[in-house]
């Protein structure tokens, strides 16, 4: 007689590496959003190793192009193939462009781009606050668009990458665009990171009969990523030493990316659906920022919240 054998658990130290380990993804498609640095690429060289067919959806399509060359000569035998498609998220057209390129199922999404913390406002190309253009409506308007591709896969999987920086702002509905309050970097941040965690909510109050499940994240502190470019670093010094900011310890990319792969892919999330997850785990309510280096805010999970910025969204990207 066998004895079973228990779930497998996973934590803060876990690679992406480990958590798809014993995963076949041969026959999925997936989609991986800012494919061309940092987690996105370990995000990407995992779902591949796997034997997911992994496309590339980045802004620059050269970087792309370069990265899936790279992975494919790392990758062992038997991997899924890697293709590239350009996907500007501040412009809507490409995005459009994106969406009508697309033929099939698709069986993971990873919405996994995004811009932080700019010093001095921008706007997209529809003249969107950029971080919460980007960040969240963005994305919003590939996964809607994409959403027939999904509803006809197998038990598709959203995956929507957030951060603890949600802790800093709730979605501020009557200014989205920071036309009446001062910028802010860090609210605008954190507004869009909140964002992304309703949406994963939105999407599993309105597409769980088409079999998908969403869920958002926080993959961690890492250092190693192109996610602060834009970012006023002595800005960022500042704001640490004023104490405003916690920051959780520093993971390896590799360690990064683990929680996406997670929601991605790991039977043992099977079923899961619109919620918030860190560490390979989900993650513990808090109810406030001060000290708080984990966790997520009731506001980023309420549904009322995400039903909200669901139909708010809709009319946005009309």
């Amino acid at each position: 007689m066998s004895v079973p054998q228990s779930p497998r658990t996973f934590s803060a130290a876990s690679t992406a590496a480990e958590v798809i380990d014993g995963v076949d993804l041969h026959g999925r498609r997936a989609v991986v959003t800012g494919a061309s640095s940092g987690i996105g690429v370990a995000t990407t060289r995992a779902l591949a190793a796997a034997g997911a067919d992994v496309t590339l959806a980045v802004r620059n399509a050269d970087a792309g192009v370069q990265v899936a060359a790279r992975l494919e000569a790392e990758l062992p035998s038997g991997s899924g193939k890697l293709s590239v498609g350009r996907l500007d998220l501040s412009d809507r057209s490409t995005v459009a462009e994106f969406v009508a390129s697309w033929h099939g199922p698709l069986d993971i999404l990873v919405n996994n781009a995004g811009v932080m913390a700019p010093p001095e406002i921008a706007r997209t190309a529809e003249g969107r606050e950029w971080q919460f253009g980007v960040n969240h409506l963005g994305h919003f308007a590939l996964a809607a668009g994409l959403h027939p591709a999904l509803a006809a896969a197998d038990g598709a999987r959203i995956v929507a990458v957030s951060s603890i920086g949600h802790l800093f702002s709730p979605v501020v509905f009557d200014d989205l665009d920071y036309r009446f309050r001062p910028y802010d970097p860090w609210t605008s941040y954190g507004q869009s990171k909140t964002a992304n965690a309703l949406f994963a909510v939105g999407a599993a109050q309105r597409w769980a009969n088409d079999g998908i499940t969403a869920n958002a994240l926080m993959p961690g502190n890492i250092a190693d990523t192109s996610l602060a470019r834009h970012m006023d670093m002595q800005q960022v010094a500042d704001f640490i030493a004023s104490g405003e900011l916690a920051l959780p310890p520093q993971k390896t990319v590799e360690q990064g990316a683990a929680t996406s792969v997670l929601l991605a892919a790991s039977p043992t999330v099977e079923g899961v659906t619109g919620r918030y997850f860190e560490d390979c785990a989900e993650a513990k309510p808090v109810t406030e920022r001060a000290g708080a280096v984990a966790g997520v805010a009731a506001y980023a999970l309420d549904q009322d919240n995400a039903a909200r910025l669901w139909t708010v969204s809709e009319a946005l990207i009309r």
